[in-house]
């Protein structure tokens, strides 16, 4: 997913937007830590770990679980790693350390409930209250983390009184996906202005849920993002629509549009298709069509009012799709970690692809649309 969060556009960047002469200089040198730039060699699974030469970097797990009693559920589960100083990055075996600050964010949405809960964490690397491997993957912020044992992945994450909690295995039945084109997405015209971001499309489910104190055997399908970069959005953009589908005939697709304060859309908002062996095609912005379908929510939280529903087409896929979610008050408004207020939501899906119909489930990302600031102190 993209879900960069809107609070690392308050943090400086570095000298951006550069003059002419330094788009000439590497980004690496003038902004000390690396750039997302064409010709990344992925390599798996060294690159589910940390990345600590790029500023940022996030896990982002989403997903859909059933009960054996027909109880449906959506869950979400990110780790974002923002690093503060590219001089110290290196000096990780001190216990001391503050390179870098981890915020995550743990959902779930009981969608026969229509209820939402949302649990946030904040730490600062060092006395080992959270951090991310470089060597192998395990990021973590206190008792919450994600983990690559062998072929699985281990989530586990829970609220402060322990009466919500996920405990969940992962198997990916499909390759990772590389999004984008030369190894990297490219979100702005700027140089550098990009991630490494790659997916995990089908991720096999199994385990545990504890609702409200309860146990719950849970089984379903995740879907699993990481990107790195060092820069990404330009300053003119104020946020993102994201979509992750996986339909019932194999098939994903992600999408993201980037909005600009002009109300324009980003010419660089772009998409992937997946097929059946795990196959990708890159989408360009004119490739697809996004199309709200008249519905929207207003949060009493952040007043931002969100779109509710839309269309998508991809015509070369002969793809019609209508994502719905499954209720409106998905809102996560993190006035105890990264200060935004985002739409983050379990929906359902519906269409055709040429003529034959379609059912499947999404995930969709919403950014920018709550421009009261979220109220709270780190």
């Amino acid at each position: 997913m993209i879900s960069l969060p809107l609070f690392l556009k308050k943090i400086p960047r570095w000298g951006f937007p550069l003059l002419g002469l330094l788009l000439l200089v590497p980004l690496a040198l003038a902004f000390q830590y690396k750039a997302a730039l064409p010709g990344y060699q992925y390599q798996f699974p060294r690159d589910h770990a940390s990345h600590e030469a790029y500023k940022t970097e996030w896990w982002y797990y989403t997903g859909h679980l059933q009960t054996q009693s027909g109880k449906r559920y959506g869950y979400e589960l990110t780790f974002f790693r923002i690093g503060n100083d590219p001089q110290i990055r290196t000096e990780s075996s001190s216990p001391w350390n503050t390179n870098n600050l981890y915020a995550t964010h743990f959902a779930l949405s009981d969608e026969n409930k229509k209820t939402f809960h949302y649990y946030e964490k904040l730490n600062r690397a060092g006395l080992n209250q959270a951090g991310a491997r470089s060597d192998s993957y395990y990021v973590w912020n206190e008792l919450w983390w994600a983990e690559l044992l062998g072929q699985h992945m281990v989530l586990r994450a829970n609220s402060p009184d322990g009466k919500q909690e996920a405990h969940l295995l992962l198997t990916s039945l499909k390759p990772p996906v590389i999004h984008g084109q030369g190894g990297v997405s490219q979100k702005a015209s700027c140089v550098g202005c990009a991630s490494h971001y790659y997916s995990l499309t089908r991720l096999k489910t199994e385990g545990l849920l504890f609702i409200d104190g309860k146990a719950e055997p849970v089984t379903g399908l995740s879907w699993m993002d990481h990107e790195f970069g060092s820069n990404q959005l330009s300053r003119e953009q104020t946020g993102w629509d994201w979509f992750s589908i996986q339909l019932n005939d194999n098939t994903e697709l992600m999408l993201y549009l980037l909005r600009r304060e002009d109300g324009s859309i980003e010419p660089n908002s772009s998409g992937t298709v997946i097929d059946t062996q795990g196959h990708s095609r890159h989408l360009t912005l004119k490739d697809f069509k996004v199309i709200e379908t008249g519905q929207y929510w207003t949060s009493p939280a952040s007043k931002g009012t969100y779109p509710v529903g839309w269309r998508i087409q991809v015509p070369s896929e002969k793809l019609d799709l209508k994502v719905t979610p499954s209720f409106e008050n998905q809102e996560l408004y993190t006035a105890g970690s990264t200060k935004v207020a985002y739409w983050e939501g379990s929906s359902s899906v519906s269409g055709s692809r040429a003529g034959k119909t379609l059912q499947g489930q999404a995930y969709v990302e919403m950014t920018g649309y709550a421009k009261e600031s979220v109220k709270g102190k780190l």
